[in-house]
C-alpha cells in the first residue's frame, strides 16, 4: 500500500473516490452489454433501457434479462416455492444454521432496543403525529458466486422489528434457477414473505413498477453493483429507496500503542471485500505504519480472496501518517467512512472526536468484521461520504410520520390571525379567507 505523510498527501489519498455517474466499465461488462443490447451503452444507458422494458412487458421483460444477463434458463418460475425454502434448510450445515439464527437475534435485540429510541406518536393541544410502519418493502439481496445471507439478515429483521407487513425478496440464481439455500434460510428465519428470482436492474424495476408476478412495493433496500445503484438513484421519487451504497470502506485510526497484526488483518479483511474496497490507516505513528503495511503483505497471500485483495490495496488502500490525533480524527471524519476502527490507547477520547462514519469500533477488541455478522446493528451503512449526511439501516428506514392537527376553536382563534396575515402577505387571499371563516368575532 502506498504511504504518505502529511494533512495534504492524506487528503489527497482519501478522497479519491470512485464516481456512481460514468464508471470505467470493464471489458468484458462492454462486451456483454453489445451481446445482450447490440448497442454501445454506458452503464445509465443500461438501467434505462432495462427499467423501460420492465415497466412496458412486465414478468416478461424480467425472464428476459434473467437469461441474458444473468444465463437463466427458460421456464423456470419466477417465485421461489416453499417447497424449495423448506428444502434449503436440510442443505445448510446445522452449524451455520445455527449461527444464522444466533446472528438474528441479535439484530432483533438490538433494533427493538433501537425502536423504542425511535420516532413516537405524540400529541399536545390538538397537534401531533403518529408513526406508522411502511406497509410493503423490498429488499434487493446480491451475489451468487458469493452469497450474503447476513445481508438478508440486516435488511429484513429491522424491517420486521418496525412492523413492516410484507417483506418483498428478489435475487439472482443460478443459471438453473437454484437460490442459495443460505440466503433462502436466512430470508426464512428474517421472516421475509416471498422470494423471487430477479438479478440487477431488472429485480429493482419489478419492485418498483410491479410485473403480473411481482408485487409492486413502497421502498427498495438493499446494496448492488454499479448497476443496482445506478437504478436506485433513478427510480427514486417514484419508489421509496434507503440510499445509495457503493465499494465497502474501511479507516482505521491508529497510534503507536496499535498492535501491527490486528491491524494488518483489519485492513485485509476490509480489502477482501471487492476490489474497488477501501481500506485506509490513518495513524501518528511511522514505525506502525511501516510495520502494519509489511504484516498486511505478509498476510495476504494465504487469503482465499487474496487477488482481490491485492487489487483492492493496490488502488484503494493506504496509509497516512499525520502528527497528532487531532489530525487523524480531522481527516477521518472528512472522508466519512462507512466503518472507522480506533486502534488507539485511550479510544474513548477518539470516539468523543468522531463525527461523521456509518459505525465506530471502539478499541482493537471491537473487531468489525463481527460488526458484519452478530453484534447487532445492521451492516447496511453509508458509503462514498455519504456518512456526512446519513444513517445505518434501521428501524427507521421502515417507519413513516404522519402529521395530525385537530384544533380546538380557542386555538384557531389564537394562531389563525397570524396565518391569515402570512397568508395575505404571500397573496393567498384564498387561503386567508377560509381561516378567517373559521375564526369567531374577537371580544
Amino acid at each position: 500500500m502506498r504511504i504518505v505523510r502529511g494533512i495534504a498527501q492524506g487528503r489527497d489519498l482519501l478522497l479519491r473516490r470512485l464516481s456512481l455517474e460514468t464508471p470505467d466499465l470493464p471489458s468484458a461488462v462492454r462486451d456483454d452489454i453489445r451481446r445482450v443490447f447490440g448497442a454501445e451503452l454506458d452503464a445509465a444507458g443500461v438501467v434505462e433501457r432495462i427499467l423501460r422494458d420492465v415497466r412496458r412487458e412486465g414478468d416478461a421483460a424480467v425472464r428476459r434479462y434473467n437469461r441474458e444477463i444473468d444465463r437463466q434458463r427458460d421456464g423456470i418460475p419466477l417465485e421461489v416455492s416453499r417447497a424449495e425454502v423448506e428444502q434449503a434448510y436440510s442443505v445448510v450445515e446445522p452449524g451455520t444454521l445455527s449461527a444464522l439464527k444466533h446472528a438474528a437475534d441479535r439484530i432483533r435485540d438490538f433494533h427493538r432496543r433501537q425502536l423504542e429510541h425511535s420516532a413516537r406518536s405524540f400529541e399536545h393541544e390538538g397537534i401531533g403525529q403518529f408513526v406508522r410502519p411502511i406497509e410493503r418493502v423490498g429488499l434487493y439481496v446480491p451475489g451468487t458466486k458469493v452469497v450474503y445471507p447476513s445481508t438478508v439478515l440486516m435488511l429484513a429483521v429491522p424491517a420486521r422489528v418496525a412492523g413492516v407487513s410484507e417483506l418483498i425478496m428478489v435475487t439472482p440464481a443460478a443459471p438453473d434457477g437454484v437460490v442459495s439455500a443460505l440466503k433462502l434460510v436466512a430470508a426464512d428465519i428474517a421472516g421475509v414473505d416471498r422470494i423471487f428470482r430477479a438479478g440487477g436492474v431488472q429485480g429493482i424495476g419489478a419492485l418498483a413498477y410491479g410485473t403480473e408476478t411481482v408485487p409492486a412495493v413502497h421502498k427498495i433496500c438493499g446494496p448492488g453493483n454499479i448497476f443496482v445503484t445506478i437504478a436506485k438513484k433513478q427510480l427514486f421519487g417514484e419508489v421509496g429507496i434507503d440510499g445509495i451504497f457503493g465499494p465497502s470502506e474501511t479507516l482505521i485510526v491508529a497510534d503507536d500503542s496499535a498492535d501491527p497484526d490486528l491491524v494488518a488483518a483489519d485492513l485485509l479483511a476490509a480489502a477482501e471485500h471487492d476490489e474497488l474496497a477501501t481500506s485506509v490507516l490513518i495513524t501518528t505513528s511511522a514505525s506502525l505504519a511501516e510495520a502494519a503495511n509489511d504484516r498486511a503483505e505478509a498476510r495476504l497471500g494465504s487469503l482465499a480472496r487474496a487477488d482481490v485483495a491485492r487489487a483492492s490495496t493496490g488502488v484503494r488502500g493506504g496509509v497516512v501518517i499525520v502528527e497528532t490525533l487531532e489530525e487523524c480524527m480531522a481527516l477521518a471524519n472528512e472522508f466519512a467512512p462507512e466503518h472507522m476502527c480506533l486502534h488507539t490507547g485511550q479510544p474513548s477520547q477518539a470516539l468523543a472526536l468522531v463525527r461523521n462514519a456509518g459505525a465506530v469500533f471502539v478499541g482493537e477488541s471491537s473487531v468489525e468484521s463481527i460488526g458484519d455478522y452478530t453484534a447487532g446493528p445492521s451492516h447496511v451503512m453509508p458509503t462514498g461520504g455519504n456518512a456526512l449526511y446519513a444513517s445505518p439501516i434501521g428501524v427507521h428506514d421502515f417507519l413513516k410520520v404522519t402529521s395530525v392537527i385537530s384544533l380546538s376553536q380557542e386555538l384557531v382563534d389564537h394562531i389563525g390571525p397570524a396565518a391569515a396575515d402570512i397568508a395575505r402577505a404571500e397573496g393567498l387571499t384564498g387561503h386567508a379567507e377560509s381561516i378567517e371563516a373559521r375564526l369567531k368575532e374577537q371580544p
